[in-house]
């Protein structure tokens, strides 16, 4: 398919959102845990510490999974994991690392040390090579924009999708904040979209979430060929509680997304992942859709009608050994039940008190 006829077809499935069905009311899907399994501490592979995994997406051409890391070539250069992940009926088995590839640069080169800020991954539901996100970087002196790339099988730069403008680093008070940008991203509509999903808001679109208040983010759609079609807000949650002691850190933001289906351009799960110093972690995954909201491409949010969010999880009901930094999220095989599995990988900073925890969800949706 050429690239105008793939844009006129992501443009027809965004402007069609109207016709489509609306999501189920809240309340109505059901969700339990198959399982979890924590990778080892310390755990290296092929000569690269493994840790640090932000996100995670099953390849419907092998049945294998990508993972990547977000290692800014601190420890090794940044780099994915291909891995074997057993989840059935029974639950979640073993996780069997496959492979792993630095990315490389246009040159062929790896990234240097704080060059680059990996953070999502996606198979190419057409042929099965990597499209990846980064944050880039703001601080004094240095601006990197953020970006989405494609890559070949073992790493190799293929090219860069364009971004609208106000997701580039500005040196004034637009653009997006220090280390809270494209932290999800999804293909949709068949493999004809590309959805990403900023961490917080933008500098130009307010303050971030509070305990009183929560805040508007940006999810961005795009032709897989790079034209950029439509921007919606998506409405976060409050702070869920206050930090201990009071003068101590409290976060939270969109840490993941994926497609609800891959055939529909309009509805998402995005993954709220919530850290309170003293409380500890929280993560929830709402289903969100873009019918009947604004479309706030190169638009400020003021006024605008947000994205439809509702519950579909909260993973402290779920009765998991712990809570942790959940950073990607994908969906996984069948079961015979009918049910669908929902795989979260959680990032450990490469902390020694966190942990790399891989959870499998039995979803009924939708029903």
């Amino acid at each position: 398919m050429s690239k105008r006829l793939i844009a006129a077809a992501a443009a027809a499935a965004v402007a069609a959102t109207g016709l489509l069905v609306a999501p189920a009311s809240a309340g109505t899907t059901n969700v339990r845990l198959l399982g979890e399994k924590i990778i080892p501490k310390g755990l290296v592979f092929a000569g690269t510490a493994v840790g640090g995994l932000s996100g995670i997406d099953r390849d419907p051409r092998t049945g294998e999974y990508v993972l990547i890391s977000d290692d800014r070539s601190a420890i090794n250069p940044a780099r994915f994991y291909t891995a074997k992940i057993d989840v059935s009926k029974n639950g979640i088995g073993d996780v069997t690392f496959t492979s792993t590839h630095p990315f490389l640069q246009p040159d062929g080169t790896t990234y240097p040390n704080g060059g680059v800020d990996p953070e999502d991954i996606r198979a190419d539901p057409w042929t099965g090579q990597i499209t990846w996100s980064q944050e880039g970087e703001r601080k004094p002196g240095v601006l990197i924009d953020p970006s989405i790339r494609n890559a070949t099988r073992d790493g190799k730069f293929r090219n860069e999708l364009p971004l609208p403008a106000n997701e580039h680093m500005s040196a004034g008070e637009t653009g997006p904040r220090q280390n809270l940008v494209l932290e999800g991203l999804s293909y949709a509509a068949a493999g004809t979209l590309v959805v990403s999903s900023v961490e917080s808001p933008l500098l130009q679109d307010g303050p971030l979430p509070t305990q009183e208040k929560g805040a508007l983010s940006r999810v961005t759609v795009q032709a897989r060929t790079g034209q950029v079609l439509a921007q919606y807000a998506y409405p976060q949650e409050p702070i869920f509680a206050f930090p201990n002691p009071p003068t101590a850190s409290a976060s939270t933001g969109v840490s993941a997304m994926v497609a609800a289906d891959p055939l529909d351009p309009t509805r998402f799960l995005l993954v709220e992942r919530s850290f309170v110093t003293g409380v500890g972690n929280r993560v929830r995954i709402f289903e969100a859709s873009t019918l009947g909201a604004t479309n706030v491409l190169d638009k400020s949010l003021t006024g605008a009608k947000p994205m439809h969010k509702r519950l579909l999880a909260d993973l402290a009901d779920l009765k998991l050994s712990t809570v942790d930094n959940v950073e990607g999220i994908t969906w996984g095989p069948r079961l015979p039940s009918g049910e669908r599995t929902l795989l979260l990988v959680s990032d450990d900073n490469f902390s020694p008190t966190q942990v790399t925890q891989i959870v499998a969800l039995a979803v009924r949706y939708p029903q």
